[in-house]
């Protein structure tokens, strides 16, 4: 049934083999639904989000969802009933074997009419979409004068620049080791993001996170847009701050916006307090964007790596050759040690959020995770902190679930922007334009404050799947050449470190 279908009636199944139904509202026990020409009673209650049982099942008994197995039943079930964690316990195990199985879909690159944007275009070849001063501190003991510079500098120079951002966090002083490796090349990274036109750090000067060794860590191709200085070394830092931004200002004067390729965007997935309409409407839109962006030769970051299990088959499926889905392979076994060297057990999803909104096992909610992605070929997988280069698709990056973690390691792998799928709401936003998709219009309607854009449309009648996915393709090319998002708007604009090592 497709999601225009359904808008006439108050459930979805959503493939075809399904055996349980997704409800669209909340719906009354002794609700009768007509399910392939035969009508069916409801037994409870079931809300909006949640599944419903199509036929009888028994204790042991797969469900399908998806056209995949999302667990299996713990007790006999009978049609009508609601099916969700009192009755439904994940397969997931730690012994998963992994097979390369080559998907037969077809990528149609795009070469002519290709779609354009307003964007600054870097010396490495890179372009922003937006042309901001980022002061980003080696260190959090140097929070406060980084604010400081920026609120000095939105009063005197707020209109020769798109804005200025202190990029704070809490880190930088006695990290040691891997941790410290781990902090000094997300910082690197971020500083690379092409939507900053030049970046001022800032250090204390007795940190372990040396500023020479951080700087260090940058390209040369962006040298000419890099200034630095450690407070403890100057008189007054506030003035020796402003010194340095006007002088990076003076190099920011020249850059204009101009007409470029939609193949110049590098956009990141993401998703965030899921319901259980988030894989019906929200991330299906955005597997349509990421098919459509793939094609035109631009890079889709997708991340959150746990939510990848349950799932991982068929995004290994989606390897682009042998090579990407041994990476895939080591990906996700990697992750899966990550967590059983902390003690923590794998399969510890969903959230309590995403139960409330009817995600019942890791496998329902990461089935519907995926779909972010589409059927884009999965060109490559790299590590936390490090760049996406690859185009004409997927880029695996290696990360956690955590929304202000994953976000910001999209943006500091050189994402111009996010699109941040959520059907519960959050005001969260990085460094870089982050666009929330509602997946339901109620909230939508009620957070409008927050969200940019409305996936609960595509249950409208008046609404198609194609019609969405362009008018949402315009809405992104319209930010990439300027237009405010509500993070932006409202400037939430954060990062959060990924620490899993020592601290003194």
């Amino acid at each position: 049934m497709s999601l225009e279908q359904a808008a006439v009636k108050s459930y979805i199944q959503v493939h075809n083999n399904d055996n349980v139904a997704v409800a669209l509202k909340d719906l009354a026990k002794g609700t009768t639904i007509n399910v392939n020409n035969v009508n069916l009673q409801l037994n409870e209650d079931i809300g909006r989000g949640h599944k419903i049982a199509l036929s009888t099942l028994s204790q042991g008994q797969e469900i399908i969802k998806y056209g995949y197995s999302i667990g299996y039943t713990t007790c006999d079930t009978k049609a009508g009933d609601w099916i969700h964690s009192h009755n439904l316990k994940t397969l997931l195990s730690d012994d998963s074997n992994y097979l390369y199985q080559p998907s037969t879909h077809q990528q149609k690159i795009v070469t002519n009419d290709m779609p354009t944007f307003m964007g600054y275009p870097r010396n490495n070849g890179l372009v922003g979409i937006r042309n901001e001063l980022w002061i980003i501190n080696s260190v959090g003991c140097v929070n406060h004068l980084a604010q400081s510079l920026v609120r000095q500098s939105k009063a005197l120079y707020g209109d020769r620049i798109d804005d200025f951002l202190a990029v704070t966090h809490p880190f930088g002083c006695s990290q040691l080791g891997d941790d410290l490796a781990q902090t000094k090349n997300l910082l690197a990274s971020l500083a690379t993001n092409p939507n900053a036109g030049a970046v001022l750090f800032l250090g204390l000067g007795c940190e372990n996170n040396q500023l020479s060794a951080l700087i260090e860590e940058l390209p040369t191709s962006i040298s000419d847009r890099i200034s630095y200085f450690n407070a403890q070394q100057v008189d007054d830092e506030e003035e020796e701050g402003m010194r340095h931004i006007e002088k990076l200002l003076a190099k920011m004067d020249s850059d204009e916006r101009v007409s470029c390729p939609v193949s110049k965007l590098t956009v990141g997935m993401k998703c965030g307090g899921s319901d259980g309409l988030s894989g019906l409407t929200a991330n299906p839109l955005l597997g349509r964007i990421s098919e459509k962006m793939a094609n035109y030769g631009a890079t889709v970051i997708l991340t959150e790596t746990p939510e990848m299990f349950g799932a991982e088959q068929v995004l290994m499926n989606n390897a682009a050759n042998e090579q990407v889905y041994g990476d895939i392979v080591k990906l996700v076994d990697g992750f899966k040690q990550y967590f059983i060297d902390n003690n923590q057990p794998v399969y510890e999803n969903p959230s309590p959020g995403n139960k409330d909104g009817g995600l019942t096992t890791l496998e329902d909610k990461s089935l519907g995770a995926i779909q972010k992605g589409g059927n884009a070929p999965v060109q490559a997988v790299i590590n936390y902190g490090e760049k996406a280069l690859a185009k004409n698709g997927i880029t695996l990056l290696q990360g956690p679930g955590n929304d202000a973690v994953s976000s910001t390691a999209l943006a500091a792998s050189g994402a111009n922007m996010v699109l941040f799928t959520t059907g519960r709401g959050t005001p969260l936003g990085v460094p870089v334009p982050t666009v929330k998709i509602a997946s339901n219009s109620n909230l939508a309607t009620r957070k409008k404050h927050w969200i940019d854009y409305d996936a609960g449309q595509l249950l409208r009648l008046d609404k198609t799947q194609d019609e969405c996915t362009e008018e949402f393709f315009q809405l992104l090319l319209e930010i990439a050449s300027g237009k405010a998002t509500k993070n932006e708007l409202n400037q939430f604009k954060e990062i959060s470190i990924w620490k899993g090592g020592v601290t003194l």
